[in-house]
């Protein structure tokens, strides 16, 4: 029996864009460089569960006082593992009507969490209509499009121009949206608050929307000061401009200057994006040497008063006993008492700064175990989010399951570079952190092939991080096989997740170290491993 559900009214929080245009305050230019920052405000917006493998269902798309005249709808489809979005909208200008800074628009998939997803670049035609076709691995979620400087940035904007609205006969269950998550308000990227100055509106009126985009990616890039952060990111944005303004040059066509110019402009949001993290880091870096020589000051000052405070009582017993001396005969019982009584608050004094200084020490350990532990549950978080992790005495473990690789081969699918891309962008926050990479297979077939099939499957993981920018002496694989099996291997289902490549993350900068034992087992180099198919063997792994 259908069940029908209409999703409720929750509080989505991205921003009200109506309240950006008549509040907005003016800011004042920083020494050549893009103010960036961040706001959290409220919005009301739908969301739905969508029923997995249960059918299509449709919701339609209604513009907002920014663009009322805006409409549509979207069909979404459970497939198997995912779910089809067919996207279709009416009456959509051009974005560059919200200012020069704004080149085109993104549809975006909003998890009942406050996760925002890209899921695509809307660019209407002369008639202000669009279709996009595309799928997704989200379950629950709304949708909105905002305007934007280019595709492929990785935060909506506060420009929302459209949001879904849902149908009474929408099939789903009712989701909530009430997280909180982080908006980018339009100084995010724009140079010097002007946004004149950005090169797409000093651009030949012919000159195409993917170069435009490409153009302001990377002078947005190197304004937020990727050539100190991020050179290598930001010279292969810079290479492939060049390459789409070649192109445009020579008139070679749409599709050649789409493809490089679409590759600058990913690659330039790479780069701003990792300019942030690092400029983040060395706040980070400063605020602890700032506390460390703070620490050392108050040391080295009670330090100095204890030495002064121990001189003068020092003093104080010289005098004591020279007046003893003088009255030797008449005042030796009351010499005696006093020496006593001096030695016993000395002892006292000492005992108390040995309980003080241990009681000191203890503190500084447990704080320590604390810092770790945070950045453990931090990371584990960020890795949850893009593969399943678990927290273990080994270290935390991220699983790669069978479906991510071509069957009985150890080439990567696409959604596995994706995830492992993410991946190493997460690990190289943490530059001490060792990873373990282990495949695994089913019992099926020769023990030879699937030792070889698990090592090559380990190995083009580690390659593959290596790639994006892991350090080869931090990254080890190695193949085990059919061991270990995590399932019953007499069925299906049990093999299937036998068929695995797992990485254990640890170090001691999250509270433990990959061991001597497991460094010095088996690990195949990086290299030609990674190129030759291994000859199949049936079953498939």
């Amino acid at each position: 029996m259908k069940r029908y559900f209409a999703a409720l009214s929750t509080s989505l929080l991205i921003v009200a864009s109506v309240w950006a245009q008549e509040n907005s305050t003016p800011v004042e230019p920083m020494d050549q460089t893009p103010v960036f920052r961040v706001k959290v405000i409220s919005r009301s917006t739908k969301a739905v569960n969508y029923r997995h493998r249960g059918g299509s269902t449709t919701v339609d798309f209604k513009g907002t006082s920014l663009m009322p005249e805006a409409g549509g709808h979207a069909k979404v489809e459970g497939k198997e593992g995912r779910l089809a979005i067919s996207a279709e909208l009416t009456h959509m200008p051009p974005a560059t009507k919200f200012g020069g800074q704004y080149l085109t628009y993104v549809l975006w998939a909003i998890t009942p969490e406050g996760r925002p997803v890209n899921l695509g670049e809307v660019v209407p035609n002369n008639d202000g209509k669009s279709k996009l076709d595309v799928t997704s691995d989200l379950q629950a979620f709304g949708l909105v499009v905002t305007a934007e400087p280019y595709f492929s940035v990785t935060r909506p904007s506060e420009l929302v121009v459209v949001e879904n609205i849902i149908r009474q006969e929408t099939k789903g269950f009712e989701q909530p949206i009430d997280a909180k998550f982080d908006m980018l308000e339009s100084g995010e990227y724009t140079i010097d608050i002007s946004a004149d100055q950005l090169p797409s509106s000093k651009a030949a009126p012919n000159t195409p929307l993917d170069l435009l985009e490409a153009r302001n990616a990377v002078a947005i890039a190197k304004a937020a000061g990727a050539q100190q952060y991020a050179a290598d990111s930001l010279s292969k944005a810079e290479d492939s401009l060049t390459r789409a303004e070649g192109y445009l040059q020579r008139k070679q066509g749409r599709t050649p200057i789409g493809t490089v110019a679409r590759a600058a402009t990913q690659t330039a949001e790479d780069a701003r994006i990792l300019t942030l993290q690092k400029r983040e880091e060395e706040r980070v870096a400063a605020e602890k040497r700032a506390m460390q020589e703070a620490q050392e000051k108050a040391e080295a000052d009670a330090k100095a008063a204890a030495e002064a405070e121990a001189k003068a009582k020092a003093q104080a017993e010289e005098d004591a006993r020279q007046r003893a001396r003088a009255e030797a005969d008449r005042q030796a019982a009351e010499k005696a008492q006093a020496e006593a009584l001096a030695q016993q608050q000395q002892a006292q004094a000492e005992a108390e700064k040995a309980r003080m200084a241990a009681e000191e020490a203890e503190r500084q350990k447990q704080e320590a175990i604390r810092q770790k532990e945070e950045m453990r549950a931090r990371l584990l978080r960020q890795l949850n989010q893009v593969l399943d992790t678990r927290d273990t005495d080994r270290g935390l473990v991220v699983s790669m399951p069978d479906v991510l690789f071509d069957p009985g081969q150890y080439t990567l699918k696409s959604a596995a570079r994706e995830r492992l891309a993410r991946i190493s962008g997460i690990v190289l926050a943490y530059p001490d952190l060792k990873l373990q990479i282990e495949g695994y297979t089913d019992s099926i077939g020769s023990d030879e092939f699937n030792q070889r099939l698990s090592e090559k499957r380990a190995a083009t993981v580690r390659d593959y991080l290596v790639d994006n920018g892991v350090s080869i002496n931090n990254a080890f694989a190695r193949g085990l096989g059919k061991a270990n099996p995590i399932a019953d291997n007499s069925t299906s289902a049990g093999r299937k997740l036998n068929r695995r490549v797992e990485m254990i993350v640890s170090g001691d900068v999250i509270g433990d170290v990959v061991g001597t034992q497991a460094e010095s087992q088996s690990v195949t180099p990086p290299g030609p491993a990674a190129t030759t198919q291994p000859q199949p063997a049936p079953p498939p792994q």
